[in-house]
């Protein structure tokens, strides 16, 4: 089993930015990949970003060049650094690993992130 839990979120102004953090516990090391998803009123969860074990990422087109996803192993966290925040990206952003190369997902409880104009 893998736990995640996030933090990070809140309030901030259009243009602004925040950092979100995914802390794993449990089995971590059966960890491929790790990603942030969003999930707004009304819409699909969607993804943000994407990085595996080996550090590649992906980014939804909404949000490259604003966006960052890193993770510290030491640490065992997974960061989502957002950048000129647009009120288009209010949503409650959920952390989720893929363990043992996609034959299981563990998604954390979310935290929210809003955006005013």
């Amino acid at each position: 089993q893998v736990q995640l839990v996030e933090s990070g979120g809140g309030l901030v102004q259009a243009g602004g930015s925040l950092r979100l953090s995914c802390a794993a516990s449990g089995s971590i090391f059966r960890i491929t990949a790790l990603g942030w998803y969003r999930q707004a009123p009304g819409k699909q969860r969607d993804l943000v970003a994407t990085i595996t074990s080996g550090d590649r990422t992906n980014y939804a087109d909404s949000v490259k060049g604003r966006f960052t996803i890193s993770r510290d192993s030491a640490r065992n966290t997974v960061y989502l650094q957002m950048n000129s925040l647009k009120p288009g990206d209010t949503a409650v952003y959920y952390c989720k690993a893929e363990v043992d190369s996609g034959s299981r997902e563990h998604w954390g409880q979310g935290t929210q992130v809003t955006v005013s104009s």
